[in-house]
């Protein structure tokens, strides 16, 4: 494994992409919020996403921002991806995120979680896009998803616990 510089930190409704074959991305508190992480292993492009929302129409300055919503992070992704030589049909996709409800409240009110796995499901599916793997829903309170760019590892730390995603 190619030893990574320190970590760059994806805040929440932020997203970063790497050519850094050194470069570790990494987004924390990932509860109702998504992860997606993308990965380009012949172009050596790899990006991280954290979602907050599924629908930017609810926030008329959301533009600002989009990697806060599904339905313009997830294209403003790819978008910047494509811009580094990524290509669609080589780029693999890993989700991690959406919990249902946490230990602080018995039940999500707002589905947020749940919305948000749909809606960036229907994207993926509209635009032909695979989900290769993922630790969605649930109750967990947090995760911590992590990319390493250079080889496209994706590692998830919940409950103090790191495994490969």
């Amino acid at each position: 494994m190619i030893a990574c510089t320190a970590p760059r930190v994806v805040g929440v409704g932020e997203f970063v992409v790497s050519t850094s074959d050194r470069e570790r991305l990494v987004t924390y508190a990932l509860g109702s919020c998504l992860g997606v992480a993308v990965h380009d292993p012949v172009a050596g492009v790899g990006g991280l996403l954290h979602l907050m929302l599924p629908d930017s129409t609810i926030d008329p300055v959301g533009v600002d921002q989009p990697g806060r919503y599904v339905d313009t992070g997830v294209p403003a992704l790819f978008r910047e991806c494509y811009r580094h030589g990524a290509r669609k049909e080589r780029m693999v996709v890993k989700v991690a995120g959406g919990a249902f409800s946490n230990r602080v409240f018995d039940h999500d009110a707002f589905q947020v979680g749940r919305r948000n796995l749909v809606a960036l499901r229907r994207m993926f599916w509209k635009n032909g896009v695979l989900i290769h793997a993922e630790d969605v829903g649930g109750c967990l309170t947090v995760r911590t998803m992590s990319l390493f760019v250079g080889s496209g590892d994706v590692v998830l730390r919940v409950n103090g616990v790191d495994r490969p995603l």
